[in-house]
């Protein structure tokens, strides 16, 4: 079957600065990830730390350059993943969706979804 990474993309500028969520917030999460776990599609997921605490390496001109974050220039940042096995990309775009509406509407959160290569 194939695999799927889902990168959860959100804007570190513009999240709430209360960041408790709801008590239903919790609840309906936890709903989702033991039915996603039990359906065998959950491989991995986890959040990731703010990009305050981050560092970007990058290969340029044949030398290696490291930048600390917060990468305030940026907009949008990974802010968690998720490993998916589905049948189909369509499989996994359901469970994407789903992981996204139980999100509080004041929030903004998207997700890039690809396909794990595994030739």
């Amino acid at each position: 079957m194939p695999r799927f990474l889902s990168m959860i993309r959100i804007d570190e500028q513009a999240l709430p600065a209360d960041t408790e969520f709801p008590p239903e917030f919790g609840e309906r999460m936890g709903a989702l990830m033991e039915e996603i776990t039990k359906a065998g599609v959950m491989l991995d997921t986890a959040g990731l730390l703010p990009t305050s605490e981050g560092t970007r390496v990058t290969w340029s001109g044949g030398k290696l350059s490291y930048t600390d974050g917060p990468f305030t220039e940026t907009k949008e940042v990974v802010g968690g993943y998720a490993i998916l096995q589905a049948k189909d990309k369509a499989e996994a775009l359901e469970w994407t969706k789903r992981f996204l509406e139980i999100h509080p509407e004041e929030w903004t959160v998207g997700a890039e979804l690809r396909q794990i290569d595994g030739s």
